[in-house]
This record gives structure tokens, sequence and C-alpha cells, in this order.
């Protein structure tokens, strides 16, 4: 046994000490003690607690990996989460005016993947153990809707229907306007028999839509969510921001600084998260390297009232970037891409000189790369939001407004 002080908590929520040891569950200024194995204190046994520590207020904190910080105060999971975003922006010599935090309430997330496996008996659902492939049940959990809690008898069902002993199913539910969507991997193929008996649990359940894999969808009704004045369908599986909370103020924030444009491009745009809000007052083009989800924008718009103009295209932005001379011709451009960020694309946007940018994004060192090849361009970052859907985990999203400096 050692004995240990925690200086910083890291980007995967584990305490750090000299050496470095990182230590799970551990926070700032605490005194530890445990064995050292591999730089890791696996069961630290908590010798002086931080006055940061509180009780968690979850029934499964102590197994399930969904959170890693629910041991901490609120005030210090929300400052320590703009100080990861403000020490990346650091790294770049960045200095930027912060907005205080935006956190999603508890039990908000409209949707979540649950892992399931069948077992002897009957099946099993919930989430995985910390660092672990067991599966711990979350009956209660508190940060996904109660709507996709209930859901999880239907997600063993599932598991007895058409999962294995020997692997699992993945299963993402999500609340929508019309009722739960439910997309599932891994399971078995299914046949006409099998198929009529997927039916019966769909309707058993009231899914708006069951989704079996790449090819098999039941759809009972259109799933619905609502980008500004559109109703979007989404194809299973898309990409959806986690809570309505975390997607209004992700799009408060985009509108605010796209105010007053009137040709605009939204690069890596989803189904329209932000495109199909902005048509209300600017002619939109929306770029995404996934053609299902383009057309589900496309057929949103295509039904919607007041707005003006969509354009929608398939492109991979990371191959095939939008070019400086295909930009030129807009005055807002907004681009949130995925965690790996998108390099070259934020080159091309320099080199446009699009006037106004919304940078969203859920990686606080690859947004703070993009902002530096802004800056350098001769960008002005105005502010920096960070929005926390994911309350109680270490993940961080933020939204960013970037002005062009045209004395530069």
């Amino acid at each position: 046994m050692e004995t240990l002080v925690i200086e910083r908590l890291g980007h995967l929520g584990d305490g750090i000490a000299p050496g470095p040891v990182f230590v799970p569950g551990a926070l700032p200024g605490e005194e530890i003690a445990g064995e050292i194995q591999d730089g890791i204190v696996a069961t630290p046994k908590i010798v002086t607690p931080s006055p940061l520590r509180v009780a968690p207020p979850c029934p499964h904190a102590k197994r399930c990996g969904g959170c890693q910080l629910q041991h901490a105060g609120e005030n210090f999971v929300a400052e320590w989460k703009v100080d990861v975003v403000r020490q990346a922006l650091t790294a770049q010599g960045i200095d930027a005016p912060f907005r205080p935090i935006l956190t999603s309430p508890p039990q908000s997330r409209r949707r979540a993947t649950f892992s399931a496996r069948r077992t002897k008996k009957a099946a099993l659902a919930g989430f995985h153990v910390k660092r672990s492939d067991v599966i711990v049940p979350v009956p209660e959990c508190l940060v996904v809707h109660p709507d996709l809690a209930a859901a999880l008898p239907l997600v063993e069902e599932l598991a007895i229907f058409g999962g294995s002993r020997k692997g699992e199913l993945s299963v993402l539910v999500t609340r929508t306007e019309s009722g739960l969507d439910v997309t599932v991997r891994d399971g078995k193929p299914i046949d006409a028999v099998s198929r009529a008996e997927l039916a019966d649990i769909a309707r058993a359940h009231d899914l708006a839509r069951l989704s079996w894999g790449a090819d098999e969808t039941l759809e009972r009704r259109p799933p619905i969510v609502i980008f500004g004045k559109a109703r979007v369908t989404p194809p299973p599986g898309a990409f959806l921001q986690a809570t309505p909370e975390g997607q209004a103020a992700l799009t408060d924030a985009v509108l605010e600084i796209a105010a007053g444009a009137k040709k605009g491009v939204d690069l890596f745009a989803g189904c329209g998260t932000f495109a199909l809000p902005l048509a209300k007052d600017s002619a939109m083009h929306a770029v995404e390297g996934d053609p299902a989800m383009s057309a589900a924008a496309d057929r949103a718009w295509r039904h919607a009232q007041g707005l003006r103009s969509l354009t929608t295209e398939t492109r991979d932005l990371f191959r095939n970037p939008l070019l400086a001379q295909d930009l030129a011709a807009y005055d807002f451009a907004v681009i949130d891409p995925p965690r790996a960020g998108a390099e070259a694309q934020i080159r091309e946007i320099a080199e446009a000189r699009v006037p106004v940018i919304a940078h969203v994004s859920c990686n606080p060192v690859t947004f703070a790369r993009d902002a530096a090849t802004l800056i350098e361009a001769g960008y002005h970052l105005d502010w920096v939001q960070v929005v926390d859907q994911f309350r109680w985990s270490t993940h961080i999203e933020l939204v960013a407004a970037f002005r062009l400096d045209k004395n530069k």
C-alpha cells in the first residue's frame, strides 16, 4: 500500500497523482492509499476526502460505467469542464471569454445505447460495469429520460428474441415526438417467421419504429424530432443531440452567431439540426456525408412552412472538403465535426474568408487546433459556450463564435 495525494483530475475523470499515477474515483486534494499496478490504483481507499466529494445520487453509481463524476459536486464538475476547454485553448496560445456553462437536467437524455445479453433463464440489459464487459441493470438511471429507463424490459425481450449468450446486442433507444425509435445491432439474422414475431414486439411496446440490423426496419409511424419549424424523421441510428435542452442551447447559440446572415452553409449537417432552424432567416446549403441523413433534412424542409431555401449535398468532408472557391459565396458557416475535428475543412473556410463562423465541437483539443488555424488566418474568437449534455460524465460539448477581422 502506498499513500498519494491527488493533484488534478484527468480528461477521463481519474484523479492524477505525481508519477503520473491514475486513481479512478479520486478528486483533487484527496489523500488516498492503495497498490499501484501499471501506473493505476484500481481500488483506492480515500484516507482524506475532499470537500468537493458528495454522495453519488444514483444507486448504480458504484458499479455502472455510464457516469464518471457522480462523486463530485456539481459546481466543481461544471468549472472543471469549462477549464478543460480553457486549457486546450491555452495550449494553442489562445485566450477567449467564456459564457456560463449550460447543463442539461437529470433524466433528460433522450437517447441511449443499452447493452443486452441472454442468460440461462432470461436476459440482462443495461450499461457496462466500469472497465468491464459485465452488464449492470440500471432501472433507476438518473441520466436517461424515464421513458428510456422503462424500455429496459423491451431491451431484455429483444435479447431473448435474437441475442446470444456468447455475444451482446447493442440497442439504441431514442425518445421521439411519436414514440420510441429502437435500433438493434449485432443480433441474429431473422427470417419470415421471426420477422412476424419482431412485429409483435414492436406492437406490444407501441414502438414508433424498430430496426433490426441494417436491412430490416418495421415502422408503425414515423419517429419525429423537431428542428426549428421542421419535423424530421431521422434514418435508423442517426446522430442526434443527446438532450432536447442541449440541442436548444446549441441551436440558440448558432442562431445568435448567424444573426443577419443571408446565405449560409452547414458542414457536417446531419439531419439538419442547425440548417433547418437557420433556414427560417437564411438560405442554407447543408453538407453531410451520410446520404440518408441528407435525405431526411431535405424531406423535412419540403414539408415545413415558412422556411427559405435549403439545398443538401452528400459529401465526405474529410476526404473531399468543400473548397475555398465554393465557400466564398457564403456569409456564414456552421461546422459541427466529429471528435477528430475538421482540419482540412477549416483550412478551406479560412482561405475563403467566410465572414462569420459558428464552430460546434465535442472535443476541446481538436476544437483548439481548429481555432488556432482560424485565428492565424485573421479571425477573432468572440466567445465560447460550454454545453453539458452528458451530466456526470467527462464528455464536453461547446459552441464558439468566430468573426473575420477585415483589417487582417
